[in-house]
């Protein structure tokens, strides 16, 4: 850039002209630090940010996906957990009265093919005779994911399927985790032979209570024998309809995500391959999955939550998808390149369920399913952090080619890092990963400043602070994260998308530690790290223009400028954000040259994220403990003179008049 040509190097020489005089920049006042912000908003020095910078991952960690953001309310709910040698684990499921009244064990005898397994109950008592049984019954209960939320007046739909050779009544109630108060219940009643085959039951339960630690219970006062298979309970309100929780995927909707990466992570990979997640087994009903035990982060899933309910959610968030598939690699075995093929194969055909033609054979299953229109899936991963591994290359290329054959308008994403050095294969982009300290990650923030322009563009997938100065969310962490997003704001012409990672965290399971999104079975809240995604949630597609800081010795302010315009009130914005990682108040004058428009202090604003402690955090007892607060900006104009807290993130946005206006500078 010229600066003596531009309106920006006019206004930065009247501005040190006038501080040279005053002294403004050369001293503190009192305790605090005094600066000049320069912004020079005149479109030839404009960029466009890629439409597509700012996502989210998700991966299923910290039973982010069962037993969080997928309704299902039943763990275990088809007995496979256990796996397929009987008698078999049934947890969490558990019994209902002692082992004198009642018998319970596994057996292979399910009517689903791919999972066999089923529950047989033997009751020994009766409601009448000489060994009665209790008066509330005796059975089997599922307690969920650490309790099942259920709120008064919701409905939730209960599925069950049953056989018996005998006359059943069974009473199915949503009750305390004692068992003790019912919240709803009702009962499937049948004579003789009436269940002798497999049998779908499906009931709508209203709850007249709420108990945040509620179990599902199936009770009966008769003797006999029933089996139980594939058990589910779920609340008919979830976001869009489409079974996910409402409350946590409207956290999520409200960062206005531009892509969705999924469902891994290392969850793709596995441990062993054999535990990597399949796609196929994924799909259809939901009865048919087999599910599988995720040997990275230890626990199972149904898969309930699979790869057509994830092209649903980017869907539903209006969010380009990024299927994240595996390569023939885990963390502990690999598939030889020459015998790689299968693997291409069955990646074609997860491409072809999300695009293909419903007269296609993949498409038509998917169409099946209830989406006949194609998703618009435009983007893939090959593997997750597997470019060091000994097949990656070979077994990269073999995907790359084939996948470009078929679909060449799809965009490939490698696992090795082009940020430092040339990749030596083809990609349209390269993934960059980084976990570490506040300070070093702040630091980053002219991480890709000097990142070569030709080649692949960067994929910033997952980035956060760790370590100490983390704990399970604090402003300290958020506001590094804060300064790196800065710094990919400003270098959007080489990285294209970035996201957060872990985007969930169930606190009963906190595989992986900070997180952007608390919750357990009926509450959540934000960390600092996702109220900073709060601030950045206007910049994919918006305009960025240069800014400058003087002086900034110490390097302890990051700052970024965009205009963008409201879909709410079609309204133009410019949108100042700055960091403080410093420990002293900033006295700051912000000068905006270039500006076409003039600037409507009546509807400005100012919003910032701070605290009184850089390790503070929210919690589910204060979760606004640290949020980010916004009030009116009366003296919004093209000179401001502002306060920057100590430690904090703070935004201006300044409304523009519609009448264009020329800065005097």
């Amino acid at each position: 850039m010229d600066l003596g040509r531009s309106s920006f190097g006019v206004m930065l020489y009247a501005l040190l002209l006038l501080c040279t005089s005053c002294k403004c920049l050369s001293h503190e006042l009192g305790a605090n630090k005094s600066a000049v912000l320069m912004v020079d908003a005149s479109p030839q020095f404009a960029r466009q940010i890629p439409d597509t910078l700012f996502g989210i991952f998700f991966e299923e960690i910290n039973h982010a996906g069962a037993g969080g953001i997928w309704a299902e309310l039943v763990n275990n709910r088809g007995f496979e957990a256990g796996g397929p040698n009987t008698p078999s684990n049934i947890n969490p499921w558990s019994i209902i009265g002692n082992e004198s009244f009642i018998s319970v064990s596994t057996d292979r005898t399910s009517c689903f093919r791919r999972n066999i397994i089923a529950l047989r109950m033997e009751v020994l008592c009766h409601y009448m005779g000489s060994f009665i049984c209790p008066a509330d019954g005796v059975g089997i209960y599922n307690p969920g994911y650490w309790g099942m939320n259920i709120e008064e007046g919701k409905t939730y739909k209960v599925i069950l399927h049953i056989r018996s050779f005998e006359s059943v009544n069974l009473r199915v109630s949503l009750t305390s985790s004692d068992g003790l108060h019912n919240l709803a219940s009702a009962s499937i009643i049948t004579s003789d032979s009436g269940f002798s085959n497999w049998t779908r039951v499906e009931l709508q339960l209203e709850s007249k209570g709420t108990n945040h630690n509620s179990r599902l219970q199936l009770t009966t006062t008769r003797k006999g024998v029933i089996w139980f298979d594939q058990v589910s309970v779920m609340p008919l309100d979830t976001y869009m309809g489409h079974g996910f929780r409402k409350e946590l995927v409207s956290m999520v909707a409200e960062l206005r995500p531009r892509f969705i990466r999924f469902p891994g992570g290392c969850f793709v990979e596995g441990e062993w391959l054999r535990n990597a997640f399949r796609w196929r087994e994924t799909i259809g009903p939901w009865e048919e999955r087999p599910g599988h035990f995720g040997d990275v982060w230890m626990y199972w899933t149904d898969d309930g939550l699979g790869y057509f309910e994830y092209l649903l959610l980017a869907e539903d968030l209006g969010a380009a998808p990024i299927w994240v598939f595996n390569n023939g690699i885990s963390h502990n075995d690999q598939v030889d390149t020459t015998s790689i093929l299968p693997f291409v194969q069955d990646t074609l055909d997860s491409i072809e369920f999300a695009r293909g033609s419903t007269d296609s054979k993949w498409g038509s299953v998917r169409a099946a399913m209830g989406h006949p229109d194609p998703f618009q899936l435009n983007y893939v991963a090959i593997g997750n952090e597997d470019c060091w591994k000994k097949n990656y290359r070979g077994n990269y290329l073999k995907f790359y080619n084939a996948i470009k054959d078929a679909y060449p308008d799809i965009k490939i994403i490698s696992n090795c890092d082009g940020s430092s050095r040339p990749l030596d294969h083809p990609a349209d982009f390269y993934d960059f990963h980084v976990y570490t300290s506040a300070r070093e990650l702040f630091s980053m923030t002219n991480q890709f400043d000097h990142t070569s322009r030709v080649g692949p563009k960067a994929f910033v997938s997952e980035y956060a602070v760790t370590g100490s100065d983390a704990g399970t969310g604090s402003l300290l962490a958020s506001l590094a994260e804060a300064g790196f997003l800065i710094g990919l704001e400003k270098n959007s012409d080489i990285v294209e998308m970035a996201s957060y990672a872990p985007l969930f965290v169930n606190t009963n399971d906190r595989r992986w530690n900070p997180d952007a999104i608390v919750f357990n079975s009926w509450q959540q809240y934000g960390t600092p790290s996702y109220w900073v995604q709060q601030f950045f949630k206007e910049s994919s597609g918006a305009t960025i223009h240069p800014t400058t800081i003087w002086p900034n010795d110490s390097g302890s302010l990051v700052a970024s400028a965009i205009t963008w315009k409201s879909s709410i009130d079609n309204s133009n914005y410019l949108k100042i954000k700055i960091v403080n990682f410093g420990r002293t108040t900033v006295n700051l004058k912000i000068s905006v040259a270039g500006l076409h428009y003039g600037v409507n202090s009546l509807r400005s604003s100012r919003t910032v994220l701070t605290s009184s402690n850089v390790m503070d955090e929210n919690s589910f007892r204060e979760p606004n403990k640290v949020v980010p607060w916004q009030t009116a900006l009366s003296n919004a104009d093209t000179e401001m003179d502002v306060v920057i807290p100590p430690h904090s993130f703070t935004s201006f946005d300044l409304a523009l008049a519609q009448t264009e206006y020329l800065s005097t500078l």
